[in-house]
C-alpha cells in the first residue's frame, strides 16, 4: 500500500524521455497547490529528469515506490 495518497494518477508506463516529464507538467497544471500526483513510469531516465523538473517548478518529490515493471513517483505540487 502506498505511503502517500495520490489525488491524481498519471500512467506514463512505456513512454520514453521526455514524455513522462512533459505529461507530468501538463497534469500538474490542472492541480491545486499541495495536491499529490502519482507518476507511474518505466523509463529509467525519469529518475534523473524528474527532480530537475520539479526543482525548477517549485514542486517536491515526496518519494518513490518500486513495483513489478515500473516505478511510482509521488510529487506534491508547490
Amino acid at each position: 500500500m502506498p505511503q502517500w495518497s495520490a489525488d491524481k494518477i498519471l500512467d506514463a508506463k512505456g513512454l520514453s524521455c521526455p514524455m513522462p516529464i512533459l505529461k507530468t507538467k501538463k497534469s500538474m497544471n490542472d492541480m491545486q497547490a499541495g495536491q499529490i500526483l502519482e507518476l507511474q513510469a518505466t523509463d529509467p531516465g525519469t529518475k534523473n529528469d524528474l527532480p530537475a523538473f520539479l526543482g525548477r517548478g517549485g514542486h517536491q518529490l515526496l518519494g518513490e515506490e518500486q513495483h513489478q515493471g515500473y516505478v511510482s513517483y509521488f510529487v506534491q505540487k508547490g
